[in-house]
């Protein structure tokens, strides 16, 4: 693919992966220019200060209508979407949070998740949570503690680790034809996962570039057929691999928009990628999912209680906010991580072993304000779609930011 030789974009990609020589894992994937790999590689880390003083000087630029490429114009989008140009500011100013935080400025949690992700946090007030477990009271089997139920009942649903692949690999042919039939596919997409230990997260896309993808599963903990589908739907189809497939495609081949060719941790691409992602497994099989999920565990022997199933992540889905409050207990409150542990099984209703892994997430340098894109990403994304397919695809294809879907919202 013939590129000309980037400007404005060119800077861009330069600062996201010098950045990303300081932090690990804030590079999630590039398959861009080697040129641009090459330069950035073969000078020396550069000093946080100073990537402080180009992310403000990119900003500049852009809000100066620069052109993006060097010898063309500045492209500013088509009529009713949102412009390039906002999108790549929007992108930068994550950059230069990301920057100064290595230099050593003082940032708070809830600005640092506005600057980066577009969105700001807020904690959930705990009348919110009692309603959840009053819910949930009312649906689980079984009698004593609310926890304990509800503890018992999750890890009767472990998946026995013989059955993990192909429940894996069931699941993933259903739901990429799905994705095909209502989105498209690139011809030659590929997605190919593997079982993994000793990670923050239970599930992680790295998108390789030329329409391929390795999904890594996480077996620190028992996976449970409860989440396994939403897992697949959010790792491959129609989540991150589907997005970066179309954007690649779409917009860095046909359009040459070689922005899209590096995704960055700490932007606001990450908010929408993860509540489209959230989103996936409803727009393509529904907002109760339960009855197909259970014909691909019932051949294999998986426990599956579809009618349980289905109660528990209507009455439950309030919870995922314990994670946000426990991220402004550690980063605002300065609160003991063991006492947060102790927060997030109280009010999430976990064993000790899920809440710490939980925490072990929130404590992560990369990934402590990453957090906000699971919490505030699937309600934006959900909004906008508003049960729309055709709203998804846009998700799925076009460069959107968290402030145009607040204002286009279904």
């Amino acid at each position: 693919m013939a590129v000309a030789e980037p400007d404005v974009v060119g800077e861009y990609i330069g600062l996201g992966l010098g950045l990303g020589r300081h932090i690990d894992g804030m590079v999630d994937a590039y398959y861009g220019p080697p040129a641009l790999a090459d330069a950035v590689a073969a000078e020396p880390i550069e000093e946080p200060r100073r990537l402080v003083v180009r992310c403000r000087a990119l900003l500049a630029a852009i809000d100066s209508d620069a052109p993006f490429d060097a010898g063309s114009p500045g492209e500013r989008g088509t009529e009713g979407t949102p412009s390039r140009r906002s999108w790549l500011r929007a992108q930068t100013l994550g950059l230069l949070t990301t920057a100064r935080k290595l230099a050593g400025d003082p940032v708070s949690y809830a600005d640092e998740v506005e600057s980066c992700y577009g969105v700001r946090p807020t904690r959930v007030p705990e009348d919110v949570l009692v309603d959840a477990h009053r819910r949930l009271g009312e649906v689980l089997p079984g009698s004593g503690p609310l926890a304990e139920r509800l503890v018992a009942w999750r890890e009767a649903h472990a998946v026995p680790v013989d059955k993990l692949r192909p429940a894996i690999d069931s699941l993933a042919e259903d739901l990429r034809a799905r994705a095909r039939a209502l989105f498209g596919l690139p011809d030659g997409e590929h997605v190919e996962f593997e079982l993994v230990t000793d990670q923050p997260w239970s599930g992680f896309n790295y998108y390789l570039g030329g329409l391929q993808s390795r999904v890594a599963v996480n077996t620190d903990l028992p996976v449970l057929s409860t989440g396994l589908a939403h897992l697949v739907a959010h790792e491959a189809y129609p989540g991150h691999h589907t997005e970066h497939t179309r954007k690649e495609v779409g917009l860095v081949r046909q359009r040459h928009w070689v922005e899209e060719s590096i995704f960055l941790v700490g932007t606001p691409q990450c908010l929408l990628a993860e509540g489209l992602a959230d989103l996936g497994l409803e727009v393509v099989m529904g907002r109760r999912p339960e009855p197909v999920i259970a014909e691909h565990f019932g051949p294999l022997g998986i426990r599956y209680d579809q009618e349980v199933v289905a109660a528990v992540a209507e009455a439950g889905e309030a919870l995922s906010a314990v994670r946000q409050n426990a991220a402004f207990r550690l980063h605002e409150d300065g609160a003991d991580p063991e006492v947060v542990t102790a927060e997030v099984a109280r009010w999430g209703l976990l064993p000790w072993d899920r809440a710490s892994k939980q925490v072990e997430f929130l404590t992560h340098p990369t990934w402590r304000a990453y957090l906000t894109c699971y919490i505030e990403g699937l309600p934006l994304c959900r909004a906008f779609v508003g049960g729309d397919p055709a709203r998804f695809d846009r998700l799925l294809s076009e460069q959107l930011t968290p402030a145009y879907l607040l204002e286009h919202m279904a």
